[in-house]
């Protein structure tokens, strides 16, 4: 009897988080609905076919859901124990885009393989981050007392914002700085070294915001950006408009100006800007609870890991949820000209592969990591009620 009742307790569970899985499919198919929208314009007049990057978008969707299938029956045992291997892979990925030259927006950033382009930086996260999860188990008690542990991860995270910088890629710098640094409190790192860190890094941006002329004027034009609205505050001032036209119940699917290429990027950067304009508040603010409740969730994930003792699956878990959470604050805050303009994608809704793999990617390891959670529980309290 007792076999019985132990079958229909296994039979109950559910083995992943349906929340998740739900919020993040709902997301995808409307950033598949946005991208259609934003990129009829510049898709006609680029590449003469208005749905050439819905198109696209789609292989894109595909591609990340065999992917995820993949990556879904590989266990964090793996990922825990290539974490060089990843690291070592995206430092040279990062190398290539130098190497080769490509040239794209004034940036090399991408490497070009026929008519895809892949964005190496975007999966240097994910290496960094499962690097710094791996360390952390294997130093906790050194991290929390002694400096050097403390320093070696950020020699780590100096190195690959070097080869970022380069190309140059400064968003992504700060939201590998800020994922680092959070993690590192997290795991209870002594408050000195914490502090000194973070210090060095203000200074450290500060300077190449600075000494670089197209990022200082981003932070100038941030301050006043009606004072030269065709200018060096072009983009923010047309995402301005967007979202002043949105109001409250939105122009309507399909009724955007700006996205007329108005606005630069507008089916990337600046896609929130085109759904403000066609969804207005309402429009805007059930995205918003949409995504950051994937960064809470993401979090609870790692919390009910670090409660079960896989170490790793937590810390990878909350780094997920904060690097998820920032980027997504980031382009909200750049859209709508709380922070400067900085080049980051909205995740699972802007075009662009790379993110798009990427984004889809984490999600299935915060999947598998809920897997392994919720199965050791189930596990235990099938030991504990057999004991009895």
């Amino acid at each position: 009897m007792e076999n019985v009742n132990n079958d229909k307790y296994i039979l109950n569970i559910v083995f992943y988080d349906r929340t998740l899985f739900w919020l993040t499919l709902l997301l995808t198919i409307i950033g598949f609905i946005m991208v259609t929208s934003a990129s009829i314009s510049i898709g006609e007049r680029v590449m003469k076919d208005p749905f050439f990057f819905a198109k696209y978008d789609f292989i894109y969707l595909i591609l990340s859901f065999l992917i995820s299938l993949i990556v879904l029956n590989i266990p964090m045992t793996w990922w825990e124990k290539y974490n060089w291997l990843l690291l070592i892979t995206s430092l040279v990925l990062l190398l290539i885009p130098l190497i080769t030259g490509n040239l794209i927006n004034g940036a090399y950033r991408w490497i070009k393989i026929g008519l895809i382009h892949i964005q190496p930086a975007e999966f240097s996260k994910l290496a960094l981050f499962c690097y710094i999860s791996s360390y952390l188990v294997r130093k906790i008690n050194d991290i929390r007392t002694k400096f050097f542990a403390f320093i070696k991860p950020i020699c780590i995270l100096i190195l690959m914002s070097i080869l970022l910088i380069l190309q140059p890629d400064l968003g992504t710098v700060i939201i590998l700085l800020v994922t680092t640094l959070a993690l590192l409190f997290l795991a209870g790192a002594k408050l000195t070294p914490f502090i000194i860190s973070i210090i060095i890094c203000m200074i450290v941006i500060i300077s190449l915001i600075y000494f670089e002329p197209y990022r200082l004027q981003r932070i100038t034009s941030f301050f006043n950006p009606w004072f030269d609205p065709f200018g060096s505050s072009y983009q923010l001032t047309q995402s301005l408009m967007a979202f002043g036209r949105g109001e409250l119940w939105g122009q309507g699917l399909g009724n955007s100006i700006q996205k007329l290429e108005y606005l630069p990027e507008a089916h990337t950067d600046f896609i929130f800007s085109v759904l403000a304009e066609e969804f207005g508040y309402i429009g805007v603010v059930l995205v918003l609870i949409m995504l950051f409740s994937i960064s809470f969730r993401s979090m609870m994930i790692g919390k009910r890991a670090l409660d079960s003792m896989q170490y790793f699956s937590g810390y990878l878990a909350c780094a997920i949820g904060i690097w998820f959470a920032f980027q997504v604050l980031i382009n909200v805050g750049s859209a709508s000209g709380i922070l400067p303009t900085k080049g980051l994608t909205l995740p699972l809704i802007s075009y662009g592969g790379s993110s798009l793999l990427t984004m889809c990617l984490i999600i299935t390891i915060l999947l598998r990591i809920d897997f392994e959670t919720r199965l050791q529980r189930s596990q235990a309290f099938i030991r504990i009620r057999k004991i009895k």
